[in-house]
């Protein structure tokens, strides 16, 4: 199986493609030199602000450089042994049976006096029920 790119490989084929130093690429960049050479060596991940960087200044979409990362990640997990095994113990999800009527239930109603709102959407921030006095 042939070796996927990885952000770092293709980072530095097209730094010597344009002739750039690190240094040089960093200030193109508005990067710091050693956030250029971490990106390089493959000791730092491509932020979504990076990958913006790098699509204007070489010609490419942000896409490009987040597919490079995310395939470079799930590569990475595939070979740690333990996240393996806990993910060979997780069981498929299974969709519930449907009622005698063969209609799934209707989900209850809120009152009238409850509002809800959500906070912004992170992995952190579950939505919250506010009610109202």
């Amino acid at each position: 199986m042939p070796k996927s790119q990885t952000p770092a490989s293709v980072l530095q084929s097209l730094m010597d493609e344009y002739q750039l130093t690190p240094f040089s690429l960093s200030k193109e960049l508005h990067l710091s030199n050693s956030a250029v050479r971490l990106l390089v060596i493959g000791k730092a991940n491509i932020s979504v602000s990076t990958a913006l960087r790098l699509a204007k200044f070489f010609g490419q979409t942000p896409d490009y450089w987040l597919d490079l990362q995310r395939e470079a990640d799930i590569s990475e997990a595939s070979k740690d042994n333990e996240l393996q095994e806990i993910i060979k113990a997780i069981p498929k999800a299974k969709k519930p049976a449907a009622s005698k009527e063969g209609a799934a239930e209707k989900p209850t109603k809120l009152s009238k006096k409850t509002t809800i709102t959500t906070a912004p959407r992170t992995r952190k921030s579950p939505k919250k029920i506010v009610k109202k006095k």
